[in-house]
Order: C-alpha cells, then sequence, then structure tokens
C-alpha cells in the first residue's frame, strides 16, 4: 500500500543525504566494486542485419516485436515553423508503454541511502552501470519476454506498505522517441524493515550518488532523471539568513548551487511570466508528426541490414544480437539507435542579483508531446557543429567551445539510455560566464534559477531529459 509523508519533512531527509557521504561504503570503494562488476560480466554483443533479427521482422514498412510489444521502429514526416528546417523525415523509436524508473530509499543511520543497481546494457559502453533499484518496461515487468520477474517489483505495484516521496511521469529523448514517457518514483521502506539486498545492489546516499555523476559513464541515464525529480524546499531569505552557518560555512561553487536551489524570492523572472513565456511560444510553433513506411521516408534508406541517412548524418540503426550472463534474459535479438558522433549538452551560467540563473532554451523536437519543453542552453545531439554542418545555427554554442578551463564548472562525457541507443555519450557541461554577457537574451531563451528549475520538474514534460540529467549532477559538497 502506497502512503505519503509529509513534504517538508521529505526535502530536508533529501537535502541531508545529498550533503552526506554515506554510511555504507566509501565512494572510492564503490568504483573499485564497479569495476570488478564489469570485469565479472560475461558480455557478448554483436551487429547483425535487421533482416537477420530473430522475434523482429520488418512488415507494414516498420519494424516490430512479434509479439507486438516492446518497442517499434517507424518513420514518421515532421512539418514545423521551428527554426530554419520546414520539414523533415527521420526514423523514430514508438515505445508507447510506460516503464517504472524507481528507487528504494531507506534512513541508514538517520540518512536516506538509495538502494542502486549495477545493471547492463547492451548499448552501455562499459556494459555494467548504476541504474536505479527498478528499470523496467511494462513488456518486461510483466514477463512478455518469459524471464525472471524484476527484483523488488512489488516494492513499487502497491504490494508491500511504503511511502511514495517522488511520483512523476517524466519525457525520454524527444528526438529519438515518439510521445515516449516513464514513470519516475522514489519510495521509502521504513528504517527496521530488514529488506534483502541481493547482489549486484549498493546503498549509496545522495551525495555519493552525485558525486559519482562526475565520473564518465559510470551513472546511467535512468538514474539521472529519477534523482534530477528531487526537490529540496523553497525558503525565504529570512530563512536562508538563518541557515547561513550552512551557506557560508565555505565559500565555492557548491554554496552558490545551494542558494539557488533553495531561495524562492530571488530570481530574474517569476515563475507566473515563465510559465506564460513557454504557453506563448508552444501557441507560436506547429508541430505536425505524420506516421509514414520506412520506405517512404526522404534521405532515409533500409537495405536490410540498417535504416540509415544517405549522407551518414544524425543517427541510424541497427540489429544487434546479445549474450549477457546475469540478466533475466541471457539472449536475446534487438533494434538499437547508433547515433552519428558523440553531442554536446550544456548549460551557461550566469550571476544576476547575486544568485546563479541557469539559461534554459525552449526547445522543439519532433518526438515531444507538447511541442516544446525546456532544454540546456545548447542541445547537439551529433557532432555535426564541430564541422559547422548543422542545417541551422545553434545561439551559443561558442561561449562551449572556447571555455576558459577557470569557467568550467561541471564537464564529463554521460551515456545515453544503453536499452535502445547503442554505446551514445554526449558532453555534458555547465559553463559560468560573466558581467559582459548580456541578461538580454534570445527569444527562445530564458534565466531560470535551480530552484525555479525544480519547480517545473514536479510536473510533466516541462523539462527534457537532457536538462534533467545536467540538473541531477548539481552538488552540494
Amino acid at each position: 500500500m502506497f502512503k505519503r509523508k509529509d513534504i517538508q519533512e521529505t526535502r530536508l531527509n533529501f537535502l541531508m543525504s545529498a550533503m552526506h557521504k554515506g554510511c555504507c561504503i566509501s565512494t572510492s570503494d564503490v568504483l573499485a566494486w564497479m569495476k570488478k562488476q564489469n570485469e565479472e560480466v560475461q558480455t557478448e554483443i554483436n551487429q547483425i542485419p535487421i533482416s537477420e533479427l530473430c522475434g523482429w521482422k520488418y512488415r507494414d514498412d516498420r519494424v516490430r516485436h512479434d509479439s507486438g510489444r516492446f518497442f517499434s521502429i517507424d518513420g514518421i514526416r515532421i512539418e514545423t515553423n521551428y527554426r530554419d528546417i520546414p520539414t523533415w523525415d527521420q526514423p523514430i523509436i514508438n515505445q508507447p508503454e510506460i516503464g517504472f524508473l524507481g528507487f528504494i530509499v531507506k534512513k541508514i543511520q538517520g540518512v536516506y541511502h538509495f538502494l542502486m543497481q549495477a545493471k547492463i546494457e547492451p548499448g552501455n559502453l562499459n556494459v555494467v552501470q548504476l541504474s536505479p533499484t527498478l528499470q523496467a518496461t511494462r513488456s518486461n515487468y510483466t514477463r512478455v519476454h518469459q524471464g525472471a520477474s524484476p527484483k523488488y517489483l512489488e516494492y513499487f505495484t502497491g504490494e508491500k506498505d511504503v511511502y511514495v516521496l517522488v511520483d512523476q511521469l517524466q519525457s525520454e529523448q524527444g528526438a529519438r522517441f515518439l510521445h515516449k514517457r516513464n514513470r519516475n518514483i522514489i519510495i521509502e521502506v521504513d528504517e527496521s524493515d530488514n529488506i534483502e539486498t541481493f547482489d549486484g545492489f549498493i546503498w549509496l546516499s545522495l551525495g555519493q550518488v552525485k558525486e559519482l555523476i562526475s565520473y564518465p559513464n559510470v551513472l546511467n541515464m535512468d538514474t539521472r532523471t529519477v534523482i534530477s525529480c528531487i526537490t529540496y524546499g523553497n525558503y525565504s531569505e529570512h530563512s536562508l539568513k538563518l541557515m547561513s552557518l550552512l551557506l557560508k560555512k565555505k565559500q565555492d561553487i557548491s554554496d552558490d548551487y545551494l542558494y539557488s536551489v533553495l531561495s524562492a524570492d530571488n530570481h530574474l523572472h517569476e515563475l507566473q511570466d515563465i510559465i506564460q513565456w513557454v504557453t506563448s511560444l508552444k501557441f507560436k510553433y506547429e508541430l505536425d508528426v505524420k506516421p509514414i513506411g520506412i520506405s517512404q521516408m526522404n534521405h532515409w534508406i533500409y537495405d536490410g541490414n540498417s535504416i540509415f541517412h544517405e549522407e551518414h548524418k544524425y543517427f541510424d540503426v541497427v540489429g544487434v544480437n546479445v549474450k549477457i550472463g546475469n540478466r533475466e534474459v541471457v539472449s536475446w535479438d534487438q533494434p538499437m539507435v547508433r547515433s552519428a558522433q558523440e553531442g554536446l549538452m550544456g548549460f551557461l551560467v550566469k550571476k544576476i542579483n547575486g544568485i546563479y540563473h541557469f539559461l534554459v532554451q525552449a526547445k522543439l523536437e519532433a518526438g515531444n508531446f507538447d511541442i516544446v519543453e525546456m532544454a540546456p542552453t545548447v542541445q547537439c545531439l551529433t557532432g555535426n557543429y564541430r564541422a559547422g554542418k548543422n542545417e541551422y545555427t545553434i545561439p551559443y554554442l561558442e561561449y562551449f567551445m572556447n571555455a576558459k578551463k577557470e569557467n568550467i564548472w561541471y564537464s564529463t562525457y554521460q551515456s545515453e539510455e544503453g536499452g535502445r541507443f547503442f554505446q551514445e555519450q554526449n558532453l555534458n557541461i555547465i559553463v559560468e560566464v560573466g558581467e559582459e554577457f548580456p541578461i538580454d537574451v534570445d527569444e527562445n531563451y530564458c534565466w531560470l534559477t535551480l530552484n525555479q528549475m525544480m519547480s517545473f520538474v514536479t510536473y510533466n514534460n516541462y523539462l527534457n531529459i537532457a536538462a534533467r540529467s545536467l540538473l541531477s549532477a548539481i552538488r552540494f559538497v
């Protein structure tokens, strides 16, 4: 049975955990444990022609699973008045199922700890990455594949008495998925609950989880999106003065982050004005997405082996045969999206009225539910921008390409979701700009504090997954 806890108490508990180094294992030992997990797993992942995928067929001008479940690769045609490209065709992943992305948390020595799973995905660069306690599509947990039921599923289906701390539907990659959402959920079990820790699972504080985001490709995308849904409370300037010992214990970026996270009063734009900004752009821009057959797509080719752009840009769809030693299903075939190059996702940050603001972009993507979502300042999913081959101008890109080392707050490569994307990583970066950078910005951009962004993440389809990935990297210790 699902129960609720006091919201303010929960937020304080999350904040305490985010500032804690963990009670169970050191972060260095976590990295050693992950290295061991990778060394012990047996994997064999080979690219094969789509036409030879077992259990999948190219029929009705799309690639589908024989069961009609899981997902399909469809063709779409987009017409829009957003930017300089009015129409294009592309393949897209059509996966209408809503899956679980969920954490179990438990107080250990009075501090929230998250039950993490060392999970293998066929598209992961380093095979094993830290994932939520439960990561499963509806087809997975209803056992369409005839495999074992995911561990801890009963804690997320109402069979167990738990407290629900976070429960949101959040969007997936809008450029690759058609109208895809997952249930991002965090539940708490009682401190006295003697929950079994299965092999391959580990308890970490939120502070440790955030520390691990500074390492490349250790935490998977699903972990990052769920923890981005955590909020830490809204405080008046008067309340924050009472917390001054906490905020000013040291003068560094962590404290500046914390002020931007907690302050509900200090901001350039009121929340209602930001909502009006987004609403006006949803009204201005049109997004017409029509399903078409793969063979009908202009500039795309399916040759039985893969689906690819005639100029080999953007991404292609390939078939893979997967053999893994410790998954519910040890061998299977599936199509996967493979990016043409690694991309870049970055926020520009500027101190305005003594508090850090992040430059947010209203970005239209083909698979968006509601036309535009708030995205990082720059979001390029492929490396075309490096060679100047983008079809449209990318505002503010030069601030990332020419950033001085002392202005870079965060920079590391992070993987995209390894269940659908084959060995894709993108540079996640946050860069501070100075007084010379104007407060007045292009129409599609707006300055938000971290507190304001976290307010929007509590609602569906406002912050896209790239923004949430970067938001998850915000550390307080």
